[in-house]
């Protein structure tokens, strides 16, 4: 809540104090930023859940940071092209893709504390980066820095934030294995001090499996950003600027119930508790998607009091950006099931989603609430097909492990 209250902040305030003329080169850059972290969410989801099978810290750690040089480079390679697209600074841009090795590394930490299911400490983290990134952007922002200064000042919070992360999980045990009890869902560390439990195989780490976890995120948080990359493109640069603060609601309705994933995560990486934990937390998206959706609609009159009058146009249109950013909340949470148990060739479905979603936007919306209402049903379809090939796949699976489990 906090990490998430101050990134929303950092939104609103930028809007206000950027205008309507430079909004959008921060907001679209803050998109590419979101999606160059996909790496550092895909890490943090291998590496919690290679911690509950047993792989050692050292080597989860090693991991981290081959993925964060590999980032790197990308990152730098990437900064001319998405310049040139996008129309922003170069300067601007340089910062928005370099945080992400540092995003990489904060997301190491927090999947080792995730994995061994120390949530105390992880919210504590997940708080504080949220914080560290945000603060020094708005210092500059206030100081009447552009987007270039603040984007700078959040990438060097998000190194502290790191370092920070990293001195929080400390060394744990070499090797743990978690088991959970079916009946109080609490872990038990069985540490293997320089090896292993007996009879227990400990996996060997590569990169691999981050990059078949990293292309079930990307295509996750393309579909979440696209439209807002987009927009940028096809609308005028007061449309495309209010568009991105529409979109403040979707990514409030999206990131709000993150911690529902964090904590049943485990869980699912585990086959004999998998497919009730997915639909927990399925279930629960869900509600809190309902209540996110009510809750824009209601407080629509009030958004131009804090972002302005340039805003009002866009205020009907605010419970439909929280409906996209709820539907691709489900569908984060079953993407997550397919990470938790290392089927990613599902994210194929999320795909073709955002193919579709581009060419008809790219075709034929013109408009703010022609590009919005193609968001919601692209992702309202997406995210059905997703679903319920999760839910059956778990079923199969639950099934299967019953003999053996009971044996």
């Amino acid at each position: 809540m906090t990490a998430n209250v101050a990134g929303y902040l950092l939104q609103m305030l930028a809007s206000r104090w950027l205008g309507v003329a430079g909004y959008s080169e921060f907001a679209s850059l803050l998109a590419v930023q979101l999606l160059c972290a996909v790496p550092a969410l895909a890490l943090q989801n291998v590496v919690a859940r290679e911690l509950v099978r047993g792989a050692s810290v050292a080597a989860l750690r090693g991991l981290q940071w081959r993925c964060a040089v590999i980032v790197a480079v990308v990152a730098a390679v990437l900064v001319p092209s998405v310049t040139a697209v996008l129309n922003v600074g170069v300067l601007a841009c340089a910062a928005a893709l370099g945080a992400a090795p540092a995003l990489v590394l904060l997301s190491g930490e927090q999947g080792i504390l995730q994995g061994s299911r120390r949530f105390r400490a992880l919210a504590i983290v997940l708080g504080a980066a949220g914080v560290a990134r945000v603060a020094p952007a708005l210092v500059v922002l206030a100081a009447g820095g552009g987007t270039a200064p603040a984007l700078w000042a959040a990438a060097l919070g998000i190194v502290a934030a790191a370092a920070y992360a990293r001195s929080t999980a400390g060394s744990p045990p070499s090797r743990t294995r978690l088991a959970i009890s079916p009946v109080t869902e609490r872990s038990e560390g069985l540490p293997g001090g320089d090896g292993p439990p007996p009879g227990i195989a400990v996996p060997s780490v590569g990169v691999l499996p981050v990059l078949r976890a990293a292309q079930v995120q990307a295509a996750l948080m393309a579909l979440s950003s696209a439209d807002l990359i987009i927009a940028r493109i096809v609308l005028d640069e007061a449309d495309a600027s209010r568009y991105a603060l529409g979109a403040i609601a979707a990514k409030i309705a999206f990131w709000l119930p993150q911690a529902v994933g964090v904590v049943l995560y485990p869980r699912m990486a585990q086959p004999t508790h998998s497919a009730r934990a997915i639909r927990d937390a399925l279930a629960v998206l869900s509600g809190i998607g309902i209540v996110a959706v009510l809750g824009a609609a209601l407080a629509a009159p009030i958004a131009p009091l804090f972002a302005g009058q340039d805003y009002a146009p866009i205020q009907g249109l605010l419970w439909l950006f929280a409906l996209q950013g709820a539907i691709l909340a489900v569908l984060q949470g079953a993407l997550l099931s397919a990470i938790a148990v290392d089927r990613t060739a599902l994210a194929a479905v999320t795909w073709l989603g955002l193919a579709v979603e581009v060419v008809l936007m790219t075709c034929f919306a013109r408009s703010v609430p022609a590009l919005i209402t193609t968001a919601v049903g692209v992702a309202a379809v997406t995210t059905t097909f997703v679903a319920v090939i999760v839910l059956r796949t778990a079923d199969r699976s639950g099934t299967a492990e019953t003999p053996s489990t009971s044996g």
